[in-house]
């Protein structure tokens, strides 16, 4: 296998929720949980309890550094999680940073990391801030040194509530631009981010781009040149972009226009291309998401580069500097990468043969692809991380996912297409419990996504409720109702009219149980809905609205009231995204709880007591509203507040609560196994 130099160090930084700033004090051996190489065998015929899905994993997010001795990754420690650092050489593990979730005032929070040069994790840090009138977030960054394991604060003088967005890094010199607030200037200027050159090993730093009046996000290209300033109006949505072309010294607007459909994908660069005011940009002006090049200067299309017909485009894969494009991001019921380069072709079968189509990962590698970080498994079996040495063809294992399930066999996944009553396609993801492989007339879970415009659901997206479910005995189907994402924007549009929210996107659950009711795959009177954040709401209005439909309702951190969260919205994401949340005509109609007299089908509410999305004044005012319509507390409806919960279920005791309370309602009220199935519960697994 031939390999050129790339420059490529993997995808997008996944956002994680960690906390606190001291140095870890955990040993390696708690961190590093052994990779023993002996298979799960002892759990293909046994029922994994569900709570072992959602802790914590050993090892995610996995960086390495760009001449491939070390490895940054996030690793899960007694139901909490930790930054560590890890010697390949020696094998030696230095913890680094333990994970907590910013909640009150003094709290601290750990959202991403990258290496800078082969010798620093810049992490970034949210301290959250009693203001006076509410709660405020500040972010910096701040640079550990694996050697000396000393903590450099990087550019925090004079720095405003947000300086941390890293727009370029040069690797060799391990010096990066970084965007900043200032507070040396007037204060009529905050939110009007400069641009500062950073030193990584001394956190100096130099300006490189002065405040705009205008400007409040900059962009980069792969020389460490500014090219672009972008703002946005929070009363009239309109959208700026600046443009300063290549061989010009000033910049000039581009496009100022707003998109009051909300489905209207901007034609931002992506990767400018080198030498030229070309980008790369993804567009859905055609109906879909497709990747062009265009001609900043004028924003005029030149051509199409990329297309997955009927699906939008995901994204563009470049190199880790953004001069060179590498591959695409696509998604057609499964999310895969689809790569150009030769040599990363050549990688990814090699790993697609080992693991099975699309159950070979790459995570990450170095800048000559001497060593590629790969994850195996996650669709037929759980997964783990091993590390590639391209040059001697060796593969090491560094670590299962979870210790506890190693490669246990998972429940399959299918992306199959349904036909809603007003004949409208959609697709579904169905996860079939795996002990009942030639049972008919199973019972089912209806989970809808949150968001719930752009977020959808895939085989193998990290959401990990449908395995737990599906391993206690249900079918469980995750639809992309209308107005999900990956469809096109008429797709999206027909989500967003006023009959969609509410009504005819709520039909679009019910009519999954016809469909699959007459394919004898379920049976539709032994159906659940449960959701968090909008599939919270979706699983509320299903329960007051379709009573008759749903044996049960499990709503977590749903939107249950929506003129009271337009008004939230209105003030704390301005006017315009006021109506991002429910476009009907009929809000108060289309909330359940304005609508909590009569019956509704049983319903667990759980609610975060810090989320900081969704108030948790939602959930009081339903539980509230309920009471007083004469529902009662343990019959009707089962009220969960947790007191460490966010929005993002960040730790494993919220977490498993969630899991184990929503299994516990289920059988209650639609029990997976009864007298008159043919079959019975296999034994529960003692785990470790």
């Amino acid at each position: 296998m031939k390999l050129h130099r790339t420059a490529l160090r993997g995808a997008s930084m996944a956002a994680l929720a960690m906390c606190g700033l001291g140095m870890a004090s955990f040993s390696s051996t708690a961190v590093m949980a052994q990779a023993a190489a002996e298979p799960a065998s002892h759990l293909a015929d046994k029922r994994i309890p569900a709570g072992e899905f959602v802790k914590a994993g050993n090892m995610r997010t996995v960086r390495i550094s760009p001449d491939g001795s070390k490895l940054a990754y996030v690793a899960g420690v007694e139901g909490k999680e930790i930054l560590v650092v890890m010697d390949l050489a020696t094998n030696k593990i230095t913890p680094i940073l333990p994970s907590t979730e910013a909640r009150e005032s003094g709290d601290r929070e750990m959202r991403g990391y990258r290496w800078v040069g082969n010798d620093h994790v810049v992490v970034t840090i949210i301290s959250r801030e009693d203001l006076g009138s509410g709660l405020g977030d500040f972010r910096r960054l701040v640079a550990f040194n694996v050697k000396t394991r000393e903590a450099i604060q990087q550019a925090w003088r004079n720095a405003g509530a947000d300086a941390g967005v890293i727009l370029h890094i040069d690797h060799d010199s391990g010096k990066y631009l970084l965007q900043r607030d200032s507070t040396a200037v007037s204060t009529e200027r905050w939110g009007l981010p400069e641009v500062v050159e950073v030193d990584v090993a001394t956190g100096d730093f130099k300006s490189v781009q002065r405040q705009n009046p205008i400007v409040r996000s900059w962009a980069a290209d792969g020389k460490g040149e500014i090219r672009m300033g972008t703002s946005f109006d929070r009363d009239s949505g309109k959208i700026r972009l600046l443009y300063k072309g290549e061989n010009d010294r000033n910049l000039k607007t581009v496009y100022n226009d707003k998109d009051e459909t909300f489905t209207e994908s901007l034609p931002a660069p992506r990767m400018f291309i080198p030498g030229t005011d070309m980008a790369y940009v993804v567009s859905n002006h055609e109906g879909v998401d497709k990747v062009y090049k265009m001609d900043v200067s004028t924003m005029d299309i030149v051509e199409t580069v990329y297309e997955t017909p009927g699906f939008d485009i995901q994204g563009i894969v470049t190199n880790e500097h953004g001069t060179k494009l590498l591959g695409y991001r696509i998604f057609d019921g499964t999310m895969k990468t689809v790569y150009t380069d030769p040599d990363l072709q050549v990688v990814q079968q090699l790993m697609e043969e080992m693991f099975g189509k699309d159950e070979g990962t790459i995570v990450d590698y170095t800048d000559d692809l001497s060593k590629v970080i790969v994850y195996g498994g996650g669709l037929t079996k759980a997964g783990a991380y091993y590390i590639f040495d391209t040059r001697s063809g060796q593969m090491q294992l560094l670590n299962w996912n979870r210790t506890n399930l190693k490669d246990a066999p998972l429940n399959p996944v299918k992306a199959e297409w349904y036909t809603a009553s007003d004949g409208t396609k959609i697709q579904a993801i169905v996860t079939y419990p795996r002990h009942r492989k030639d049972v008919k007339n199973l019972p089912v879970v209806v989970m809808p996504h949150g968001g719930p415009f752009g977020a959808l659901s895939a085989t193998n997206a990290n959401e990990p409720w449908s395995q737990p479910l599906a391993e206690q005995g249900y079918v469980v189907i995750q639809p992309n109702y209308r107005g999900s994402g990956g469809y096109g924007k008429d797709f999206v549009k027909i989500g967003r009219d006023p009959g969609g929210y509410g009504k005819r996107m709520q039909d679009d659950l019910n009519d999954i149980l016809t469909y699959f009711g007459q394919k004898g795959v379920i049976d539709p009177n032994r159906a659940c809905v449960m959701g968090w954040s909008y599939g919270g709401y979706a699983a509320a209005r299903g329960a007051q609205r379709d009573p008759d439909v749903w044996k049960c309702a499990i709503a977590g951190a749903g939107v249950y009231d929506m003129p009271l969260m337009n008004k939230w919205d209105r003030v704390n994401l301005g006017k315009f995204s006021e109506g991002f949340q429910a476009t009907s005509d009929d809000a108060e109609g289309i909330s359940p709880a304005r609508n909590t007299d009569g019956k509704w089908a049983p319903i667990l509410i759980v609610t975060a007591k810090r989320d900081a999305r969704i108030p948790m004044e939602q959930a009081e005012t339903l539980v509230s509203n309920l009471k007083s319509s004469g529902k009662q507390e343990g019959k009707d409806f089962r009220y969960i507040v947790q007191e460490q919960g966010t929005h993002n279920l960040p730790y494993d005791d919220v977490h498993i609560q969630w899991i184990e309370e929503a299994h516990q309602w289920l059988e209650k009220y639609n029990p997976a196994y009864i007298a008159s199935d043919p079959d019975k519960a296999p034994p529960l697994a003692v785990m470790n």
